[in-house]
């Protein structure tokens, strides 16, 4: 990071992207220049789909309706004031939905003080507990692209079964659901069977980069957000993404392919203090799986505030975030990041999208695609169908089973000594998020334990985020997956596993994916996790 944000700012629309510039100008060769001889920000804003090479041409000619659904969403308008009228007695609103299906809803709800449960787990004990809150005021909204998400299909299940028991006929039980899916999906099936209402979402974009539809926006209005002013800000935004100059998305996008095509192909992303806290999971999912594939990529590194370790190193670009800043303000005191994007959260969605788009265009990747993302799926499903026994622990400690190549202590500093020069840890907890936060707190100690990146994130929720990337990108990864016992179990209605099972079975899988690539995992069991995550919590602080 620098003393000081240097250079011109790139505004439009209340979004100002500072520092961007002098990235650029560090590399061999401007980006953006190349990027406006070759009329790219014209052409990606008339949704050229040959911007990413005639292999990506397909794929990007069926989603690159980001770009303008924030008008199509406008319709939507009538539809979600006529729902959240008729559901107003249900003011517990449940979105359970994986990825892009869902951590926009998060986003802004959080960014602006509204209440949302977030449903993006297989961890029993947090959906129990979302099961018993308020469940006879409970609206869930099932979201899904494809409709074929095995823990959206698990909740709906779940749920649906404790609507029943709970005295409910299966038509009443219906009226606790809307589904938000693309037309003709199973998931539109499935709302059929329940008698749900259907909100129909954009079948032209992807599902990382839908925060502007349906997905976003039907969680958000029915927690009570004001949905109307997201588009707005989008649409004010809009009007630069073609422009060479004073087109904030551009500059960005510009940032990010100089530093990744110039050795800094890691992003810290740091919330400011002035608002949006949060952004950055929506972020990482955009960043990590549209980017990291064919060997390449840019591994976002989520920090918990500006002075969180792990936001520094020669290969690391720091960019901040946050709301709109005050007139003629320029954000950094002191170590200032790389680069700041601040304005309106609908405006953020559209700049971020359209600069991945762009850092796609710089790194040769198609930005659109996944090609990763389903193996751990199909490892998982392959354990689920297993009987063999598991492999014992090689030792036990306390509340924690070891299966690594030494006890405790010797295994975690085996794993961070051996993270090399241009390599990162990631940490995966197969854990209940909100009943085992405080093992989010590793990140920052094992980050403090070395000059390399550290990552966090909750499983299953990461795997349709950063899992792409662990696995399509630059394979220099280490892994430290985290796995706890199941203390009271829930079974899957009308399937032949239990969410436990589920997710140790999804857990095993992508272990088994990454330990495929040669990467280093370590696995640790909490047998308890209270006492788990304390003991292990201690155990970094004494390395």
């Amino acid at each position: 990071m620098s003393d000081a944000l240097t250079g011109p700012a790139d505004a439009s629309a209340g979004l100002v992207v500072h520092g961007a510039d002098p990235v650029d100008r560090s590399a061999p060769a401007s980006v953006r220049q190349a990027l406006v001889a070759g009329g790219v920000p014209a052409r990606l804003a008339a949704q050229d789909p040959a911007l990413w090479g005639p292999a990506a041409e397909a794929t990007a000619r069926t989603r690159l309706g980001w770009l303008d659904t924030h008008r199509r969403s406008v319709e939507l308008l009538p539809q979600l004031a006529e729902l959240t009228a008729e559901l107003g007695d249900l003011d517990h609103v449940v979105v359970a939905g994986m990825g892009g299906s869902s951590l926009a809803a998060e986003v802004v709800t959080r960014a602006l003080g509204r209440p949302l449960t977030v449903l993006d787990t297989t961890d029993a004990g947090q959906v129990r507990r979302a099961l018993t809150d308020r469940l006879d005021r409970t609206v869930v909204v099932l979201a899904g692209k494809s409709g074929r998400t095995v823990e959206t299909d698990s909740h709906w299940r779940v749920y649906r079964q404790a609507f029943l028991d709970s005295g409910l006929t299966a038509a009443e039980a219906g009226r606790h659901f809307v589904v938000v899916t693309d037309p003709g999906s199973p998931l539109e099936a499935v709302a059929a069977e329940l008698g749900a209402v259907t909100v129909p979402a954009d079948p032209r974009v992807g599902g990382r980069y839908a925060a502007l539809t349906a997905f976003g926006l039907v969680p958000a209005a029915l927690a009570g957000v004001a949905v109307d002013e997201l588009l707005e800000q989008a649409e004010a935004l809009a009007a630069s993404l073609g422009r060479d100059a004073d087109n904030p998305g551009l500059a960005l996008g510009a940032a990010l392919g100089a530093a990744a095509t110039g050795g800094r192909d890691k992003v810290a992303l740091v919330p400011d203090g002035t608002g949006l806290d949060g952004l950055g999971d929506w972020i990482e999912q955009l960043l990590a799986e549209s980017t990291g594939k064919a060997g390449l990529g840019l591994l976002p590194v989520v920090l918990e505030s500006p002075t969180a370790p792990g936001g520094a190193g020669p290969d690391v670009l720091t960019v901040s975030y946050g709301g709109s800043l005050a007139p003629g303000a320029v954000p950094g005191a002191g170590r200032a990041p790389d680069v700041a994007v601040n304005g309106p959260l609908g405006a953020q969605f559209l700049t971020w999208e359209y600069a991945t788009a762009i850092a796609g265009v710089t790194l040769g990747v198609n930005p659109f695609d996944q090609p990763a993302a389903a193996e751990g799926g199909e490892r998982a499903e392959r354990f689920l169908a297993s009987a063999a026994p598991a492999r014992p622990p090689s030792s036990t400690e306390g509340a924690i089973e070891v299966y690594g190549p030494a006890d405790l202590a010797g295994a975690l500093r085996q794993l961070v000594d051996g993270i090399d020069s241009s390599g990162y840890l990631a940490v995966l907890a197969y854990l209940d998020r909100i009943g085992d936060a405080d093992v989010a707190g590793l990140r920052a100690l094992l980050a403090g334990l070395t000059a390399r990146p550290v990552t966090f994130g909750w499983g299953p929720r990461y795997l349709h985020a950063t899992g792409q990337y662990h696995k399509g990108g630059p394979q220099v990864g280490s892994f430290l997956q985290l796995t706890g016992t199941v203390g009271d179990d829930l079974p899957v209605p009308g399937k032949p596993y239990s969410l436990g099972r589920l997710q140790e079975a999804q857990a095993a899988g992508d272990r088994r994916a990454l330990a495929r690539r040669g990467r280093p995992v370590l696995r640790l069991h909490l047998t308890d996790r209270s006492a788990g995550a304390a003991q292990l919590l201690d155990a970094a602080r004494q390395l």
